[in-house]
């Protein structure tokens, strides 16, 4: 079968999934034309224009309207503004012959079987062999849309359903039709993980498929158990959210981000479509609910749901719903004293403890878990073939941290399943008959990492599919691969002679013990290995330094011992610059204030898309001190000849706009536009893959013939820059744009990166820049008002302007 590589799409239906798609699809590079349907009358805004339906502008108006929302939205579908234009607004009148140029065709218009159906006819009508044709339908029969069009039609089409937002949303549930070619199958399956960065699963051709299906009865338990318990909802999501597993919003929170209209169709699609007499009685919604709908209580849409903000004389206030009355109140502080004793437990532990706790959290936990544990292995091999694709779909989809059958192992198989039963519960077949065959886990490790599953068709366990592209740390550690390590740093062999320098300090923060690491870390790699990666596989790659423990020193008055630390770590960083080997760092997520001083240190830097970067110390009232302004500073003059007549003062202004404003780049993407990364510095989609094509990276370095930079004297702007920024930061205060003690900081900032007060034009070496950014640092911290930042982020999670 001849498959087409895609390299350029269409997507019809420019609601907002339709249009996010499209910009996901632009954000990794694909041009695509986002269709909608023609408008049948004009707006008073258009006639006033004095337009007409003929008009190219009132035609389109519709695409138009969902490419111009992308810029609005937040949080922002494109990794950088400028992929709009790789999104061209069209019609389903006149431009679905363009459609004969697309690799890729995504149909996200209205959940009407009859309406789909009659798009893909005209779809066909346009089509090109070898053209992929897909639906991004949340439940809707993948195999009736299409009943009307040709065999080799169907041959080319598939479901494709991405979870809201696509950008951020890890899940991408594969759909095929009893038609599907294996080939598109394994084509989509690559192209959709290594191209657009999505947790692939497989699903079967039911309703709702598989995370919507779970999820969404998850969801009607957990409301028919409120109500017959007598809960409030702020109970239920105390007990929902993080103790469960399950991410801060819980249930209601999450119900009102989703949209209860939403909700209630995907759950009256499996009561519709249900013969089995008890799931339809758990799809039955409660009454209250369509009443919710009937007042626009539909959640953020609406501005009211669950929850509703109110504005009042002191600020605003979360009102929650009393569901009986239909009233807002409130919203009320909740404890169980079983959280207490779960919150300072590992996720698997204190979600044990938890169900077994008998007590009205502990019920209420235990009640929910055990029905939706045996409804979703009672699904099997209905909605998925196996364990694995159903839990990956709760994780990726729901951002649940363990998927069902993860949980059902977390508190024990056999003594839950015995608990059940005893409790009058019917356990499904499936796991019944394992239980019998003496398998007591749904998963087990061997004693090298490796992950196998319980397979119900097989009755035996096979090997989780994992590519070998996919680097696991862990695994490696288990595998004997840690070279050398303390508590908050490992280096790791990664093979081909690449090794990974690897933090897991407390909550991801630079430590005194993780600096002392570095220097073994780079000694050593420097010994014995081409090359090194600076990467992890926490939540996030850094999150700056430990400012708890720098208020503290300043506090305690232990200047020396605070100068100690921070020249510690700018030495640190500028052993792993002027290393023997290459060093290319792997961030990822947040990636901020020292964790940023790390990577703009290395050789390259190669990072997930989904990286949050920034110098962001102005919020607690510091400026960077382990190098990251001179690295700015190097980044955004290093084009300048050194005998160049340009004024540079444009060049480090952004250096200086970046650290002053504590700019946080939203993507690697932005990050590129912003200076941070540059050009040469690589982006992975897939975080997944990210340390296997940052190795790639090290060792493409090393075949090309590596050899370590250079120091070289750095041009500064001396008194003339920094009197023009001193000028620039006083109007600022004068307007009232900032605080004197911001003033304070973003003057420290301009003298460090002009040099000080040294003359114009001189080149000074990067210790000299070290050493007074060194200085203002610790001057900053002996500010009372300083302290009161860090004090307050620290107890509030929130930053102060003081």
């Amino acid at each position: 079968m001849a498959l087409k590589e895609i390299r350029k799409a269409a997507v019809l239906g420019a609601g907002v999934m339709g249009a996010t798609i499209a910009a996901h699809l632009a954000n990794v590079g694909i041009p695509v034309y986002l269709l909608d349907i023609v408008p049948r009358e004009l707006t008073p805004e258009e006639e006033k224009q004095g337009l007409t339906l003929k008009n190219p502008e009132v035609r389109n108006r519709f695409s138009n309207k969902g490419k111009g929302d992308l810029l609005k939205q937040k949080p922002a579908p494109l990794y950088r503004q400028s992929n709009i234009d790789l999104i061209t607004a069209g019609n389903f009148e006149d431009d679905m012959a363009k459609l004969k140029d697309v690799d890729w065709v995504i149909e996200v218009i209205v959940e009407n079987m009859d309406i789909k159906k009659k798009i893909f006819k005209q779809v066909e009508a346009n089509w090109t062999a070898g053209t992929i044709v897909t639906s991004n339908t949340s439940g809707l029969s993948i195999n009736e849309m299409v009943t009307e069009n040709s065999p080799e039609f169907r041959k080319h089409f598939l479901g494709t359903h991405f979870f809201n937002p696509p950008r951020y949303m890890k899940l991408l549930e594969i759909i095929p039709c009893k038609d599907t070619a294996d080939e598109v199958l394994k084509y989509m399956h690559r192209f959709c993980e290594k191209v657009l960065g999505k947790g692939v699963v497989f699903a079967k051709d039911t309703p709702n498929f598989i995370a919507n299906r779970i999820g969404t009865y998850a969801m009607v338990y957990t409301i028919k158990l409120m109500k017959q318990e007598k809960m409030t909802i702020e109970e239920v999501d105390t007990i929902t959210g993080p103790p469960m597993g399950h991410p801060k919003s819980a249930s209601f929170r999450t119900l009102d981000m989703v949209g209860l209209d939403t909700f209630c169709h995907v759950a009256r699609t499996v009561y519709d479509k249900s013969n089995d007499p008890a799931e339809k009685e758990v799809f039955d919604l409660p009454e209250f609910l369509q009443n919710m709908i009937d007042n626009k209580m539909l959640g953020d849409k609406t501005r009211q749901g669950f929850y509703k903000k109110v504005k009042g004389e002191g600020g605003s206030e979360i009102m929650a719903l009393d569901y009986e009355k239909m009233e807002y109140r409130p919203r009320e502080k909740v404890r169980f004293d079983i959280l207490g004793k779960t919150r300072h437990a590992e996720l698997i532990a204190g979600f044990k403890m938890l169900v077994e706790a008998d007590e009205k959290a502990g019920k209420f936990a235990w009640d929910l878990t055990k029905h939706f544990l045996i409804y979703s292995a009672a699904l099997i091999p209905e909605i998925a073939d196996d364990i694995v694709n159903v839990d990956r779909a709760m994780r990726w989809g729901f951002n649940w941290k363990l998927g069902p059958f993860e949980s059902w192992d977390a508190i024990g198989v056999k003594e839950s399943a015995e608990r059940m039963k005893k409790e009058g519960e019917k356990i499904p077949a499936n796991v019944e008959e394992m239980l019998a065959g003496g398998f007591e886990s749904f998963y087990r490790e061997d004693d090298k990492g490796a992950l196998s599953y319980y397979d119900f068709a097989s009755k035996s366990y096979k090997p989780v599919p994992v590519s070998p592209e996919i680097i696991s740390l862990p695994a490696l550690k288990k595998q004997g691969k840690l070279v050398k390590g303390n508590d908050d740093g490992s280096l790791i062999d990664l093979g081909d002679g690449v090794c990974c320098l690897e933090m897991h300090s407390m909550r991801q923060a630079i430590s005194p013990a993780f600096t002392d690491f570095i220097f073994e870390a780079v000694e050593e790699a420097e010994k014995n290995f081409v090359g090194m990666v600076i990467g992890n596989q926490e939540g996030n790659f850094c999150v700056g330094a430990n400012v708890g423990m720098v208020m503290m020193a300043a506090q305690a008055g232990e200047w020396e011992m605070l100068d100690d630390v921070v020249k510690k770590f700018q030495d640190a960083l500028m052993k792993v610059k002027y290393s023997r080997i290459p060093v290319v760092a792997a961030p990822f997520q947040m990636t901020l204030g020292g964790g940023m001083e790390i990577i703009l240190h290395c050789d390259r830097i190669h990072a997930a898309a989904e990286t949050y970067m920034g110098q962001v110390e102005m919020g607690v009232g510091l400026i960077p001190g382990g190098g990251g302004n001179k690295e700015l500073l190097i980044r955004h003059t290093e084009g300048l000849r050194d005998d160049t007549k340009v004024d540079m003062l444009p060049y480090v202004q952004k250096a200086f706009e970046a650290i002053a404003m504590a700019t946080v780049a939203t993507s690697a993407r932005h990050a590129q536009e912003l200076g941070f990364m540059r050009a040469t510095d690589k982006v992975t989609v897939n975080q997944d893959y990210l340390l296997h094509n940052a190795k790639q990276t090290v060792l493409a370095m090393v075949l090309e013939g590596y050899s370590p930079p250079k120091q070289k004297p750095i041009k500064v702007l001396g008194e003339y820059g920094l009197a023009t920024f001193k000028v620039g930061v006083q109007n600022m205060l004068w307007g009232g744009y900032i605080s004197e003690h911001d003033q304070k900081i973003a003057d420290a900032v301009a003298y460090v990166l002009c040099g000080g007060n040294i003359k114009a034009d001189c080149l000074v070496s990067e210790q000299y820049l070290l050493d007074i950014e060194r200085e203002a640092f610790l001057k900053l911290c002996g500010e009372e008002k300083t302290q009161e930042r860090i004090s307050h982020l620290l107890t509030s999670g929130k930053p102060l302007r003081n």
